[in-house]
């Protein structure tokens, strides 16, 4: 009796380790380090593919619902916000976004309702909040972009030195995807995995141009295909468009810096009477009712907002210099 006992528990907790080490390998097949590289790696490509090439690689999911997948195929130029998203580097997808856009403004338009605040300036806030998740992309994006620009040089440097050492144009994709950090690494190791599944040279560095909205990048793509087609000395030719662009990179320091005051005071001159309207209503609630409670004062409120928004325009238009 007392080894059957001792069987059922050794069988029991082989049976329980067994089934344990299951979960984890049916979790790690699908949703483990490995398998989220290779489908990040793969929705990258199909995101920047062409109608020719996008048979070879994995359609992105815009939703992890297949119903709402459908669903959102049927909007209109979709993609378009889905490469957006690609662009700026963050583990999100369609649903996502329209998601958290829906859940901050209706939060944020709650929150001012809650407070006891008037129905436009919970509309406003509502809609601002809404635009939250927006801005945060294009941050990420511009940060991103401003990276690829700033490694951009040193990953020409190191293809030319390759190419003059002996090694192809691919292996010396491959190189820069191994040796450089992100996120230009993660940009030349998928064209580099277009080209090792069948996609031509051109395609895949013209969906890289289409995945890096960059005017330096652009450079290198046309040179690249350009150069495919007459001829010449490629790792020469690298070698110049990253003096150029490190001389475009040093310029455009120096505008940064010469410019830094009129950004400062666009800030300021933006911000100011946001942050004198709340010290006033904390100070005084009754000071500024008037605008919100008076038809005068909300036309006049409607004006200045109208006003300052030109404004604003007109400064970041001035200070904003291109390269």
């Amino acid at each position: 009796m007392d080894y059957l006992y001792y069987m059922f528990v050794v069988l029991g907790f082989l049976a329980v380790s067994l089934f344990l080490e299951g979960l984890y390998m049916a979790w790690n097949a699908y949703k483990g380090p490995e398998a989220t590289r290779i489908e990040r790696r793969l929705r990258a490509m199909s995101a920047g593919a062409s109608q020719q090439t996008s048979s070879l690689a994995k359609q992105r999911l815009l939703s992890q619902m297949p119903a709402l997948d459908r669903v959102l195929l049927e909007i209109p130029r979709i993609h378009h916000l889905d490469r957006f998203i690609l662009q700026s580097g963050l583990r999100w997808n369609v649903a996502g976004f329209l998601g958290m856009t829906l859940g901050v403004a209706v939060g944020a338009a709650f929150v001012a309702w809650f407070l006891g605040l008037p129905n436009f300036t919970v509309i406003a806030l509502g809609v601002g909040g809404g635009f939250l998740p927006s801005l945060y992309m294009m941050n990420a994006k511009h940060k991103r972009m401003l990276a690829i620009e700033q490694q951009l040089p040193d990953a020409m440097d190191l293809m030319g030195r390759a190419m003059m050492a002996g090694h192809a144009f691919p292996s010396a994709l491959h190189m820069v995807g191994d040796e450089m950090s992100e996120p230009i690494a993660a940009e030349f190791r998928i064209v580099f995995d277009e080209i090792n599944y069948g996609i031509s040279v051109q395609d895949a560095l013209t969906n890289l141009a289409a995945r890096v909205p960059s005017t330096d990048l652009n450079y290198f793509v046309i040179a690249v295909l350009i150069q495919r087609e007459t001829g010449g000395n490629l790792a020469e030719l690298l070698g110049n468009i990253s003096k150029l662009i490190r001389a475009r990179l040093r310029l455009l320091g120096t505008i940064r810096v010469l410019s830094a005051e009129g950004r400062l005071s666009a800030w300021i001159l933006t911000l100011l009477p946001f942050f004198l309207a709340g010290v006033l209503s904390v100070v005084n609630p009754k000071f500024l009712s008037v605008l919100w409670t008076d038809p005068m004062g909300i036309k006049m409120v409607g004006g200045a907002l109208c006003m300052m928004v030109l404004g604003i325009v007109v400064m970041w238009r001035i200070v904003k210099i291109r390269v």
